[in-house]
């Protein structure tokens, strides 16, 4: 069958791919032995049917008699009960829900704003905004070529200025004493970056406690 694949074309070879539901990518040879490969191999409802077959060999016939009282909860996997856990949401007014759906939509036709000769060194690119002030800068002067300058009416929704985009207010914290002061439905919590591991793992610990989210929260940790 190969050889009749050889005398096609790769345009006829593609056709072939898609109406299989496969990758149409790649060279002649590499398609051509995609094609051979999918021929060869078995049928999904053959493999489907072994499958089940071996299910019902396996089947012990003693658990058919097993009713569902019998079941202990102890006797559940505690890996099963360790589900996805849902984070902290604040509790707000419906202003300030409101306040926070407009700040999006604003968001969504803010320019980005770049530094001046950001594409020409890849330092700048990485950086901040930073005004420009040279005389004959043509980003200062505006020009529609240069990218857009922050203004004042790119502020947005004064309300929801400052608030992470959960609806949070975000707090700083170095130490698990810093947590203390943070009131779980309206604020969270973000280290520093200068704390180390060991504490971080406490400050986690505690925040869990006191029932406060941790925004930059490590996966490792």
């Amino acid at each position: 069958m190969s050889d009749n694949y050889e005398d096609m074309t790769v345009a006829e070879i593609k056709a072939l791919l898609k109406e299989a539901g496969l990758k149409v990518s790649g060279k002649k040879s590499e398609l051509i032995e995609r094609l051979v490969e999918a021929q060869d191999a078995p049928e999904e409802s053959e493999i489907v049917e072994e499958v089940a077959d071996d299910v019902v060999e396996n089947t012990d016939d003693s658990t058919e008699d097993v009713e569902e009282d019998d079941w202990d909860d102890e006797d559940w996997d505690e890996e099963e009960d360790e589900g996805h856990v849902a984070k902290q949401k604040p509790v707000l007014s419906e202003d300030m829900k409101l306040a926070l759906a407009l700040r999006d939509e604003q968001k969504k036709k803010t320019p980005a704003f770049k530094r001046t000769e950001w594409f020409r060194y890849k330092r700048l690119s990485r950086s901040g905004w930073r005004a420009p002030h040279g005389m004959d800068s043509k980003q200062r002067r505006n020009y529609k070529y240069r990218s857009s300058l922050v203004r004042v009416g790119h502020g947005k929704v004064a309300t929801a200025r400052g608030l992470h985009p959960s609806g949070f207010r975000e707090v700083m914290v170095h130490n698990t004493g810093d947590l203390e002061v943070i009131d779980p439905e309206t604020e969270a919590a973000r280290v520093g970056k200068t704390v180390g591991g060991r504490k971080r793992e406490q400050i986690y610990s505690r925040a869990d406690e006191l029932g406060i989210r941790v925004l930059n929260r490590r996966r490792d940790v």
